[in-house]
């Protein structure tokens, strides 16, 4: 019996690492993370992020689960190739296989709207000058 939770274990440790994304710095230095993208619900506007700023969906802002707050980050789609620059403000996503969500603007701005998610990738542009909470 231990064996068979011995093979499930190794299973979804290998599960993981396949179905996450995967974050790497280029040989410039650049970090890259491609996966999947989602949108912040309209239903969120008012309330306060994990950086404590009060989210507004009209405003390029984005969670991510690691990135510090402030960073800045391209996010391109790679379906339609349109891009936006997002300010880390939150943390998330907290689906599975989801590697940030958006605000409403910036879903707009790369045409993913209508979807609801896309294939993306994300580029940090700049890392905040100063370390937030």
């Amino acid at each position: 019996m231990k064996k068979i939770y011995w093979y499930v274990g190794i299973i979804n440790i290998i599960s993981t690492i396949f179905l996450s994304s995967c974050a790497e710095y280029t040989p410039s230095g650049t970090w890259i993370e491609v996966g999947y993208a989602s949108y912040y619900s309209q239903e969120f506007a008012g309330r306060k992020t994990a950086s404590g700023e009060i989210f507004n969906p009209m405003k390029l802002t984005a969670a991510h689960r690691t990135l510090p707050f402030g960073t800045l980050v391209k996010v391109t789609n790679l379906e339609n190739k349109k891009t936006v620059i997002v300010r880390i403000n939150d943390r998330g996503p907290f689906v599975k296989g989801r590697i940030i969500d958006l605000s409403y603007k910036a879903a707009l701005k790369i045409g993913m709207v209508s979807h609801g998610i896309a294939k993306v990738k994300l580029e940090v542009i700049r890392w905040p000058k100063q370390r937030m909470h």
